[in-house]
Formats: C-alpha cells, structure tokens, sequence
C-alpha cells in the first residue's frame, strides 16, 4: 500500500532554519508530488513521529503523535537553548480510501533531515559592541566604512570546531573573512523599523576560517535606510542616526574546548574610509578606484585601515533574527539592445523592467576617467525618460585608476530601471559589448508558490508583469515603487495586492515581521492607534498623522489574508491588540459609528479621471468608501476573534459589524436598491462587502454593475479601492463575460492598454505612458507598481480556478469559471500540503469542458464545475462534491454566454468598435 513522499521539515515561518527566534519553533511539512507519481489517492494522516537528534549529546528521541496535523505542529521536545542546534526529520502514518473503507497505510519513510538552531534567545547573549569610526567620512552622505579586525584561532579549538557569525549594522553592510564574502545577501539587515526592531543575522561561517595562521574579518557598512536620504520632497537625512556603526559576534565552538572563544567587535578593531565616495539609494554609488585597496579584507594584505574605533551606546530596538528572507540577487540578463538615443547618447535595453543593479564584467578606465551609468524605466521620444525620478540621480559613478576592473557592481543601492544611459565607456564607439555588462535582479528571496496560464498571450504578459512589479517592489519590504525618490511602504499598496502577493510567493514570514513594524510603529502612545501610511514611517514631518480607511485597514486584512495562506492563529494573535486599537480608537467616527463624515479619505486613489495632479479626485464618494470598509473590516475582525476564540469579543464585534451594515443600507441604498454613489468601485464594493440586504437588491445592484461597465465600454473606472473587487463582483453577479469583456479590454484605460504599449511591469497609473509615447504629466508616475495588479487574485481564483476554503489550503475550493475568448487555463500553487494544480481546456467547439485537478495528501477539493454554476444572485447554494488527494479529472458540457457583450453607446453614435485582447 502506497505511501506519499515526506519533504525536509521548516520552522516557523523561517527560511532557513538557521537563526530561529523561538525556542520551541513550530515544525511543519508537505507532501511532495513528482513527475512520475502522482499524489496517493485519498490519503488523509492519522499520526506523526518527529525524531530530533542533538549533534551535541548524540541523544535521538522519538515523539509520536495522533494528529491529522502537518502545518505549523507544536514543538514536542524541550526548549532550545540560544545557539543549540538539532536535526530534525518526521514521518507519517495514514489512512487510505479503499473500497470504500478507510485502511491504514505504513508509515512513509524518515524525511530528508533539516537543522533547527536557535539564534540569540537572550540579550545577555551579545557580548559585542557596536562600533564606529572615532572619525566621520562625509556630512551627508557618509562615506562607507570598513572595519578590521585580524585573530589566531587557539590551539584547544582549531580541531572540530564550528563558527557562527551574529552581526548587524546601523547602515547596510558586507561582511568577510579571509577576503571571501560571508554570505550572497545584499543590503542585510535590510529595512526595518530601526527604532523598535533591529535584524541580525546568522552565517555559518566555518569552512572560511583557517585553523593555522592569522584569521581575518572585516565589514563594509554604507548608509542603507539608516542614514540616506528617504521620502520624496527632497526626502530628509538621517531619519535614525548619523553615524554607521558595527555589531559583530564571531563564535567558535570546538567539542574539546569550552568555553566559546569569541571575536568582538570592541574598540580594538581597525577602521577607514571606503573607496566608495558615496552610495545612497536614491542617487546611485559612486566609487573611485585610485583609493581602492583590493586585499583590505584578506588576512595578510596591505592595511591602509588605521583609523581608531569609538563604541556606541547600545540600541534601544529590539534585535531580531528574522523569518523573512533577506535580498539576495536571483537573476542575470544581458542586454537585449545596445542603440543611441536621439541625441548619441548610448542605451542599453535590458528588455524588462527591473529591479537591481549592474554587473560589469571587464573594464579599462584610463587614471581620473570617469564612467557613469544612469538608470530609467522608460524611453520617452527617444531619450531616456527621467522625469519621473523626480530627485532621484540614479546614477553609478567609477572613477578610473588606470587599471583593469574585473566584476564592479554597486554594493549599497539599488534601481528600477529597463534601460540604462552609459557615459565615458572607453571605447572607440563609447559602446560596451553586449557580453561585457549584465543586469542583477535584487529582491527577497522569497520562495515561489503559484503560476498562472492560459490561452490568451496578453492575459499572460499581464500575468508576468504582475510577478516582475512583485519582485521588484517585495525588496526588504513592500514597497510602492523602486525607482523614484520613495521606495516607501504604503500600507494602501500591500493591503489591496495581499492575496494576489500570498499565491504567488511565500510572503508569510516577510510580511508577518513586516506587520511587527506596522503595530510598533502604530502603538507609540502619540499615535493614538493610527498606524503610518507607510511603514517604517519616513513621511515627512509636515505630513498629517490622520485616520484613513483602506490603508489603516491593513492592521487587520493583511494578517486575515496571510492567515488564509497559512493557517497561522499565532500570527492573529501577535497582532491582536493592533488590529483591536485600530478600530477601538484609530478609526475617527461620527455619531452613528461610521465614518466621520468630514474626514477626507485618499479611498479609491487614482481613479483613472483623476487629473494628473489631483489622484486623490475619485468619481465614487470617498466616506462612503470608508464607511464599505468599516463594516467589511468589523466583520472579519470578528472571525478573527472567533478564531482565537475571544467569543464574547466575536459577538461584540459580529454585532457592531451588523449594526453598521445596517446603519451603511439607511445611508447608502435606496429601498430600490441603487446605490447612492452609483460607480464601478462603489457598486462593486457594496457587491463584494455582502452590503445588500435581500437578493432583489442585489439583483438591482448587478445590473447596475453591468450597466456601468458597458457604458465605459468596458475601460476600467476604479482606482485602489475598487480594482481588487472589480472583476471578483462581476463574478459574484453571475456576470463572467462581462468580467472577461473588461478584462480583455485593450485600450486606455485598461489592465491590458500598457501591454500594447510594450509593459513588462505594472503601471501606477493606468496612462502612467499616453498613446503618443509621452510620459504622463503628474509627478507622481512610475512604471513599476503592484497596486492595479491585484486582478492577478481573480485570476487565480476564477480562471485558473483554485484558492482556499479553509485557511491554509487544508481544503481547497476549486470553481473554474471559464469565459471570453479563453479555451484554456491552468494553475497550479505549491502550498502548505504541497502541489495543488487545476488545468482546463474547451473541446468540441467550446462545448465541452475537460479539467485535471491534482490535489496534495492530507487535503481535500471542495469542486463546482461550470455546468454547475448558479446564474442567481440569490443565496442558493451551487452543486459540489469534495474530494480527496490523488489525480481527478472532471467532464462537462460547457454553455458560453454571448461573446463579445456589447457596450451601451448613444443613439446618436456609431457602435463602439471592438478592441479586445484575442
């Protein structure tokens, strides 16, 4: 009797394992599917054995337990210690539908191992200091600064020994030992809070250390978030510190010696100016090679670094080794076009919207020339488009010492660029070859877990370029943009892009530390529950410190959305008392316990008539988007409560939530049913948010929908707030192809007018470009947003046709709702049990629906088929069957609705011509 295959245990939500913040971190496993075997059919577990080993006793102990459990298990065995470490494996016992009898399976066979080792559990743990030069380079910016420090490993510890690096830095770092590099991240400790919460990390470091002979470390600190300028406007300097500083804590532990012997960053060290004149986010690094020093971070090189150390008061934040995954590079593209703009100047086309930075492979730069590299998004009339940067340089800078420079990349900044403007190459032509510059592609390392596909080209190229604007802007934190002087995390942005963000990638563990930041910041008692607009909070000082729905909203539908995802009640409760000051004293209301009506709300921002210098101005009143949030956000505050099983705050808030569902009818709806802000976001929020009270006013509201889709001829009239539901309330409305007819509506606005203006990201605006090649004329338009991308969630949901029932995809909802000129589509997501994967196609002239669902042991599919789909927007219930693991495929007959639907054009008017996506 076959069993499934068991993958290597993870912790928490941590991506290696190495570094652990708990001391009985929750363990969990999925069950792998390969090409050749399929999932076991019908298999559900019954029991779990973990075997823990201590590498540093020897001892194995054996944990049985009788659970359907996989995700997230309890820790079975004693606390760990800071800096124990312990191999982990498990295997399980099932049972299997046979016969229509459930038999017991074997058990399946020991997973690969995986190693738990805590981090610094304690502060009593750091023995180091920080430290800074006693001497400033540069008032802004600052100059990086390297540190030295050259040891002898003793005699009792040089045999079987193992070397842990702890460090962290106030600015951004790179860290060697014996000239290597310690790791492949970039940017660490990345962004953070710096004030409440800190990042270090952990590197196992001893295949770099040298038993014999001098060892050295040395760290190269730049200004990071820490100290360069941030925020638009000019953007201010030194928003947490103005000195760069070192926390370093090398140990090396040897099973014939105790105790630990340890090298501490202390005022012993070396320190002294980078060759790196300057390197801020914003504008770009700029190094100069004469004043480079190759072999500073070797042992037994040349030492210029005599500068003298001066220690600094201890941080007030908190130090935390992260679950999120720090920046590492994950790609290289070589240019695809190398052309003169208009004016001779030379371009380099890396044909995709990146984020990153260049790679040069080779170059001879005469002594005192200089090379510089400056980045964009976009061309504009032949000329790289820089007006959108606003006061961001973006330009890389070498000066020349007369020497061949072999593999230069920038080490403290970043871009968000296609094309690249190259100054001073020294060739005759000005011109590098294709082969001799790359572009690296820079962000979170987050693990991939859904893919989309289907039979219409630009569906997919929309597809893409909402994973790119993903990759580009998940860089430490979720950002906004990653060009222009911001790169901020607007809480707006992330709170709508959650679920389409939570299939794509693995975001549990970088936005659950991400939203520790969100409830420290939001909890400072000057506050008063009101959490940034952008988290860490870096607006300017001038900025109003107001409530506003949809943003602030986040406090509680970003953990809800990654609760879904994972399953995770205690992420829900460690951002409880966030999300309960949100709405207990955050949200400003008038007397009826809305919304204060007075209270200006960004609400649906970028409404695509907004005036390019008035964003905010939305077609849909923006109270009452609010007050559709409010109620929508009380509602699922309560299932959390209930979750947590906080039952008398359930009711309380399940009571206020159907209070103000009522209150939000008397205000908003009319006894016929039509809304009172009768527009595409509005009608569609009212839809989505269940605020209709009987099925003949949802049956007004739909047709309402439906009418005002077709009179836009089918463009797209929602901006923030009404994007992410848009297309979801067509569906809820029984009206797919209307669905599909804006989908696959090509010109402006429209998710797919960028496609044909060459997009290989998602756009801020919906004409962030115009038709003639011009660059929208508001200063706020980047070409790199992931907002207006949270139709990828319907995607996934309603063409693909998968997402969870149950939270964690321990039960899957798979409803395919095909239609437009789609005759294909599949998905797949690599979730918590493993591989889920739904494929569909259209046979005999679109008559025929075949689909082949794979669904994980340990789960279940709850599955409506199209033929099953109800065409009521009342509340009766669609026909479904559940099922097991294994491989399933489903036949049905398939009825299309009429194709294309027709837009509502005055009398008057010639019908509106056809432009749709084929």
């Amino acid at each position: 009797m076959s069993s499934p295959t068991i993958s290597k245990p993870t912790f928490e939500h941590h991506h290696s394992g190495l570094g652990l913040s708990k001391p009985k971190p929750r363990v969990s496993w999925r069950f792998l599917t390969t090409v050749s075997q399929d999932p076991v059919q019908d298999w559900v577990q019954t029991a779990y054995e973990l075997e823990i080993t201590s590498p540093s006793t020897g001892t194995v102990a054996v944990h049985h337990v009788d659970s359907e459990q996989s995700v997230l298990v309890p820790w079975p065995a004693a606390a760990l210690s800071s800096r124990e470490a312990v191999t982990v494996r498990v295997r399980c016992q099932g049972k299997k539908q046979e016969d229509g009898t459930r038999n017991v399976t074997s058990w399946t066979e020991w997973s690969e191992p995986a190693t738990a080792e805590a981090a610094f559990l304690q502060r009593s743990d750091w023995k180091a200091s920080f430290i800074t030069s006693s001497k400033r380079f540069g008032d802004g910016p600052l100059q990086p600064v390297r540190f030295r420090k050259d040891f002898s490993i003793p005699p009792e510890h040089k045999t079987s020994f193992k070397a842990r690096l702890y460090i962290t830095s106030l600015g951004v770092r790179d860290a060697y030992i014996n000239g290597k590099p310690v790791s492949d991240v970039c940017l660490a400790p990345g962004w953070t809070s710096y004030k409440h919460r800190l990042n270090y990390s952990v590197y196992d470091v001893t295949s770099l250390l040298s038993p014999e002979g001098t060892n050295t470390i040395c760290a190269e600190v730049g200004e990071g978030w820490y100290a360069t300028r941030l925020g638009f406007k000019a953007g201010k300097r030194f928003w947490y510190g103005e000195e760069l500083g070192l926390l370093a804590q090398l140990e090396i532990a040897s099973r014939k010696a105790t105790p630990i012997f340890e090298v501490l960053s202390d005022d012993s060290w070396l320190c002294g100016p980078s060759s790196i004149r300057s390197s801020e986010l914003y504008d770009g690094e700029a190094i100069d090679i004469r004043l480079e020093q190759l072999d500073w971070s070797s042992s037994g090189g040349s030492m210029r670094l005599s500068g003298k150390i001066k220690i600094l008061p201890w941080t007030s934040a908190n130090l935390v080794s992260p679950d999120a995954p720090p920046v590492r590079v994950t790609e290289s593209r070589s240019p695809v076009e190398i052309f003169l703009s208009r004016s001779g100047k030379v371009i380099l086309d890396f044909g995709q919207n990146l984020v990153g930075k260049l790679h040069v492979k080779s170059v001879h730069l005469p002594k005192g020339a200089q090379l510089s590299f400056r980045h964009a998004e976009v061309m504009e009339h032949g000329e790289l488009g820089v007006r959108p940067l606003r006061f961001a340089k973006a330009i890389d800078t070498i000066t020349g010492s007369g020497e061949t420079i072999r593999d230069w990349t920038p080490r403290f900044t970043f871009h968000g660029f296609r094309y690249v403007q190259v100054d001073g190459w020294p060739s005759a032509s000005g011109q590098p070859q294709n082969e001799e510059i790359l572009a690296l592609v820079m962000h979170s390392d987050l693990k991939r877990r859904g893919l989309f596909n289907c039979s219409n080209a630009s569906v997919n190229q929309l597809h893409k370029n909402v994973v790119w604007s993903m990759r580009g802007n998940f860089l430490s934190i979720p950002t906004d943009c990653p060009q222009r002087d911001e790169r901020l995390g607007w809480t707006g942005d992330i709170q709508v892009f959650c679920p389409s963000a939570s299939y794509l990638f693995d975001t549990t563990g970088m936005l659950g530390n991400w939203l520790e930041d969100v409830a420290a910041e939001q909890l400072e008692d000057w506050r008063g529950g009101i959490p940034g607009l952008v988290c860490p909070d870096v607006l300017p000082p001038h900025w109003p410190h107001i409530p506003q729905a949809v943003w602030d909203d986040v406090t509680i539908l970003t953990p809800n959305d990654l609760y879904q995802y994972s399953a995770d009640t205690d992420l829900l409760e460690r951002q409880f008392v966030s999300m309960q000051t949100w709405l207990d004293k955050g949200v400003d209301r008038g007397d009826d316990g809305l919304w204060n009506p007075d209270q200006w709300q960004l609400s649906d921002w970028l409404d695509p008539t907004a005036p390019p210098d008035d964003p905010g101005s939305s077609r849909t009143d923006d109270v009452m988007v609010a007050d559709a949030y409010l109620v929508h956000v009380t509602g699922v505050f309560a299932h959390i409560c209930a979750k947590l099983r906080k039952n008398l705050l359930s009711a309380k808030y399940a009571a206020d939530a159907a209070r103000l569902r009522a209150l939000f009818q008397h205000k908003y709806i009319t006894p016929h049913g039509n809304l009172m802000s009768n527009s595409q976001t509005g009608v569609a929020l009212a839809i989505q948010f269940d605020l209709y009270a009987t099925a003949a006013h949802r049956f007004v509201a739909a047709n309402s929908l439906k009418k005002l889709v077709r009179r836009a001829r089918f463009n797209i009239a929602t901006g923030f707030a009404g994007t992410p539901v848009i297309l979801h309330a067509l569906t809820t409305s029984k009206l797919p192809q209307i669905a599909y007819r804006m989908l696959l509506e090509k010109s402006c606005p429209s998710w797919l007018y960028p496609i044909t203006m060459g997009a290989t990201t998602i756009w801020e605006r919906w004409d962030s470009m115009l038709p003639d090649g011009t660059i929208n004329p508001g200063q706020m338009t980047s070409f790199n947003h992931y907002a207006l991308g949270a139709v990828a969630d319907w995607l996934h949901g309603s063409v693909g046709g998968i997402s969870p029932l149950e939270p964690g995809w321990k039960v899957v909802k798979v409803r395919p709702v095909p239609g437009g000129n789609l005759t294909s589509a599949e998905v797949s997501f690599d979730g918590p049990y493993g591989l889920v994967s739904c494929a569909w196609k259209l046979e005999e002239n679109g008559t025929r629906f075949v689909m082949s669902l794979v669904v994980p042991p340990n789960s279940t599919a709850v599955v409506t088929l199209p033929s099953e789909l109800s065409a009521s927007v009342s509340d009766e219930e669609e026909p479904s069957r559940q099922v097991g693991s294994g491989s399933h495929r489903f036949v049905c007959e398939y009825v299309a609705g009429a194709w294309p639907p027709k837009a509502i054009v005055a009398a008057h008017r010639p019908p509106a011509e056809e432009n749709v996506a084929t």
